[in-house]
């Protein structure tokens, strides 16, 4: 049995608005047996494409290596842009050493909500996925319970948007309620990033569409198309 544990503690800055939030990076950056062209910080797999859209938003001309310049890079662009990263899952155990969410068993899962205490200015979460079994949206859903909330439905398209509303504190007086003290965070559920959902892309009647109005239109540009928004 393989005691999967995230590499990476969460990177927030105390004016964070915008949350990454995935699941947890594949086992060889726990290890530290990186491909040559891996970036070791979140979201640096050479076969997860997340920097690449992001690259093509922005024109960032980023380095794809194990150097720590790639790492600042990256970490520049977060804190330009007011975004963090807190990938939800913490550990987990794995039969198979691979980066399947299906293979994820004895999970546990990180305080994200506390996290959002802690920094007040968040109000955004970007899930890298949708409520597929063991994917973000499916363990935020999950982890929410346990504070006795609950997300609502903002949007159905593609990608699905919900909200939730957050107390100031643990224990709102009847005055907070009445004057709406409440904190509101949006949800966004991106397709994932990862080679694997192309499939799902390419099954999507609006690619489709656009497939069928420009044969060069492909599963990168879709995600470019739709990240952007957000990124």
């Amino acid at each position: 049995m393989f005691l999967h544990k995230h590499p990476y503690e969460p990177f927030i800055k105390s004016d964070t608005r915008k949350l990454i939030v995935g699941t947890l990076p594949p086992p060889r950056f726990s290890t530290g047996n990186l491909l040559e062209k891996d970036v070791d910080f979140c979201y640096g797999s050479y076969y997860n494409s997340l920097w690449l859209f992001i690259d093509a938003i922005h024109g960032l001309n980023l380095r794809y290596d194990n150097s720590l310049e790639a790492i600042e890079e990256r970490k520049a662009f977060l804190i330009a842009n007011k975004i963090g990263v807190c990938d939800i899952v913490g550990s987990c155990e794995r039969e198979k050493v691979d980066a399947s969410d299906l293979g994820m068993t004895n999970i546990e899962l990180r305080d994200v909500v506390g996290y959002l205490k802690q920094y007040p200015s968040i109000d955004t979460l970007l899930f890298t996925g949708g409520n597929s079994k063991n994917g973000p949206e499916y363990f935020f859903r999950r982890h929410l319970r346990d504070y006795h909330l609950k997300l609502e439905l903002v949007s159905n398209e593609i990608p699905r948007m919900h909200q939730f509303k957050m107390p100031n504190n643990d224990n709102p007086n009847q005055e907070q309620k009445m004057y709406g003290k409440v904190r509101i965070i949006k949800t966004v559920s991106l397709t994932s990033a990862s080679g694997a959902a192309n499939r799902a892309v390419g099954s999507m009647p609006l690619y489709q569409q656009l497939k069928a109005k420009d044969p060069k239109f492909n599963t990168f540009d879709f995600r470019v198309m739709q990240y952007r928004e957000f990124f």
